[in-house]
């Protein structure tokens, strides 16, 4: 009752919800590219089987035992990757349970906001368990590089609908900076469209690298994609070249409509990103595909993905900031 008769603390209560619900998204976003990057670990390190079979690590235990073939380094790295999941559950579970608090609280207070964002929410708990199947069927077959293809795949999903939802808690707090406004030119967003479809191709494709690489996650699977490495790997060299040069028009694009320039700080936040992970891609390359180039260019294959779809989704629906007090007309 408090809190309906005084407006100001209601919307001061409001506030410190909404945070609480944006920090708990972030922390899943943080979560689903860490586990990415750890289970990069575990195929460079050799120690995709350090647990061979699933649920348990070896027959009739949940955890590495002493009497295993496999080194206590890579048992403990497959073993700490397949922990990390339970990590990733309660932090899946925790966005949702917020969730629905944060949606409670604002019918209290008499504020309707659509449901979809409970879908959102369940995107991290869904795909977690989903990955859980996974995992499973990857260490079931040998490190099937399919299996693991899909694996990665999933993941990067997972990371989009992270970044869904973290772009959608700064609407959660009332009175907030991030104040959504019209969509920019029907042309830049057909442009950003095709620089998201263009990062997915990037992506795709270099999981086919890696799964026609030396990297097969176990010394003793050879099991490979049928596809010439070289050849594969110029592909994938081109089509980076391809979305660097839709990222160029991005960059042209948004100074020629006079974008807010919260969204011309994302394109070039991308750009910076993008150009760093050009670069170790050719690192790499050149040098045989080490593994600690290698866990970095996945680390920057999570983070480019991530932007590029942090970027479609102010462009679709333009982040008005105190610095842009114009909001921008649909054109």
């Amino acid at each position: 009752m408090t809190a309906l008769a005084d407006p100001a603390l209601s919307t001061t209560g409001a506030r410190g919800v909404g945070r609480v619900v944006r920090r708990i998204y972030q922390a899943n976003l943080v979560a689903q590219i860490g586990i990415v990057v750890t289970g990069g670990l575990v195929r460079l390190t050799g120690s995709g089987l350090g647990c061979p079979t699933w649920p348990e690590c070896v027959d009739g235990s949940l955890t590495p035992t002493s009497a295993q073939e496999e080194s206590i380094g890579q048992k403990a790295i497959e073993f700490g990757n397949r922990l990390l999941t339970f990590v990733l559950a309660v932090l899946a579970i925790a966005a949702i349970v917020a969730t629905i608090r944060w949606w409670r609280r604002q019918r209290r207070l008499g504020r309707i906001y659509p449901r979809r964002l409970f879908l959102w929410a369940a995107i991290p708990l869904v795909g977690t368990i989903l990955q859980a199947v996974l995992g499973g069927v990857t260490v079931l077959t040998g490190l099937s590089p399919y299996a693991v293809g899909a694996h990665f795949l999933v993941s990067m999903l997972i990371i989009a609908g992270c970044v869904v939802l973290v772009v959608r808690s700064h609407e959660l707090v009332p009175g907030g900076h991030y104040r959504p406004t019209l969509a920019m030119p029907a042309a830049v967003r057909w442009l950003c469209a095709a620089l998201v479809a263009s990062s997915a191709v990037v992506v795709v494709l270099g999981v086919i690298v890696t799964g026609s690489g030396p990297h097969s996650g176990d010394s003793g699977v050879d099991s490979r994609f049928p596809i010439d490495p070289r050849m594969i790997s110029w592909l994938h060299a081109d089509s980076v070249w391809l979305f660097l040069g839709l990222l160029i028009g991005m960059i042209v694009a948004v100074g020629l409509v006079r974008a807010p320039r919260v969204l011309q700080r994302r394109v070039w936040i991308l750009t910076g990103v993008s150009l760093a992970q050009g670069a170790i891609g050719y690192v790499q390359y050149f040098t045989g595909v080490p593994w600690p180039p290698v866990a970095l260019h996945l680390l920057g294959a999570c983070l480019v993905w991530a932007i590029t779809v942090w970027l479609f989704l102010g462009v679709r629906r333009v982040p008005a900031s105190v610095d842009d007090p114009q909001p921008v007309a649909a054109r």
